[in-house]
């Protein structure tokens, strides 16, 4: 089994006042992802491994990460996106600065207006765990029926039938998390060939057939930005303003190779 070197392994990213804090280098130490009063531009804290080429990037199926998190925040208050996990940059990087479709297996907090294509009659906002591939063959093939697909989505009695498909090949799933987000929680994500599982306190609340194929690098963040990206066919992107100071905490990261089935 492997442990990220906090000291060489993982960059930080900072924009905006975002701020990473805690002890250099991280060893064990908590760390707080803080964003302050910000009234226009992007602000960011993050830690990842997301550098250099993509195929590059060091996580693979026989994954597990573990990490001891809280919010200083309810999800009705918090502003922005935050969250931790596997996923490809897919919008670009300061290292890989050109998109690619996405990738990604996470605990993902997204706040009002983000609104991301996750079911027909779910919100596209919230706290979740989810996992995304949009690079697999099936999910490539759809790309010449989009045309098609967005016009059907748009009557609500046709995007019930064609979302869950369009779902299946894009290797979406999602479960909203329940749990209060000010109180410390144990998250565990076992991201494997055949599927991916998510624990909360060790209590299973998401298991899945759905596996991205990586590789993928490791993030964790807090950031004011929102998504919208609907199966109907809206699509937006910017920031948002943060009235109130505002953090995400980590204790006891851990990020380890496990044999698939384990």
């Amino acid at each position: 089994m492997s442990q990220p070197n906090f000291a060489s392994d993982f960059r930080v990213l900072e924009m905006n006042g975002g701020a990473v804090q805690g002890e250099r280098p991280f060893a064990t130490a908590p760390l707080q992802f803080h964003l302050p009063v910000t009234q226009a531009g992007y602000a960011n804290a993050q830690i990842d491994d997301c550098v250099g080429r993509r195929k590059a990037y060091p996580w693979r199926p026989g994954t597990r990460l573990k990490v001891c998190a809280r919010f200083s925040h309810e999800a009705e208050d918090l502003v922005g996106t935050a969250g931790f996990g596997f996923w490809n940059a897919p919008f670009g990087d300061p290292t890989v600065p050109w998109p690619t479709l996405p990738q990604a297996t996470w605990f993902f907090f997204g706040s009002p207006p983000n609104d991301l294509p996750l079911a027909p009659a779910a919100p596209g906002c919230g706290w979740f765990a989810a996992t995304l591939d949009a690079t697999t063959w099936r999910a490539v093939r759809l790309a010449p029926l989009a045309p098609a697909v967005l016009l059907m989505n748009q009557f609500t009695s046709l995007r019930q039938k064609v979302w869950p498909w369009v779902q299946h090949n894009l290797q979406i799933s999602f479960q909203p998390i329940q749990e209060t987000m000010m109180d410390w929680h144990d998250y565990q994500l076992n991201w494997g060939k055949a599927g991916c599982e998510f624990f909360i306190d060790g209590r299973l609340i998401h298991r899945t057939p759905f596996s991205p194929r990586g590789p993928l690098g490791f993030v964790c963040w807090m950031d004011n930005q929102y998504m919208v990206a609907t199966a109907n066919g809206r699509f937006r992107w910017g920031t948002l303003p943060v009235s109130t100071p505002q953090f995400l905490a980590v204790d006891n990261l851990h990020i380890e190779t496990i044999r698939v089935g384990e």
